[in-house]
């Protein structure tokens, strides 16, 4: 059975993934969706190079999908809910060998916004 891809949205309908993935050329768009595929078949069963956990314990239940294509790098981050669901929360295009501290708080942010959300219902 496979994992559900969740893309997040925040409470005035935008999606971050979605957006970016929009503004990006067709061949990227292309390999971001193969990679979400995988994500999508293999979950947690995905390893690295593919998925890697996020260290530190301000970001213990993140994860980034890595996606590489000739000189370009990008990330999306996601993190695991309940049951076999995997909720895409934001993408970046990797331009440092360490990935800026600022979209992992906005990953997080996103995180806590969803599971707020969720457990108001």
């Amino acid at each position: 059975m496979n994992w559900e891809i969740e893309l997040y949205s925040k409470e005035n309908k935008s999606c971050p993934v979605l957006e970016f993935i929009l503004e990006l050329t067709p061949k990227q768009q292309a390999k971001i969706q193969r990679e979400i595929d995988l994500l999508e078949e293999f979950g947690t069963n995905l390893l690295y190079p593919h998925t890697k956990k996020l260290e530190g314990k301000e970001f213990k239940d993140l994860w980034e999908l890595r996606i590489k294509l000739s000189t370009d790098s990008f990330r999306i981050f996601y993190f695991i809910s309940v049951g076999k669901k995997i909720v895409l929360l934001h993408a970046i295009k990797k331009k440092t060998d360490k990935t800026p501290i600022k979209e992992l708080e906005i990953s997080i942010n996103y995180m806590k916004d969803y599971l707020r959300r969720v457990n108001k219902k």
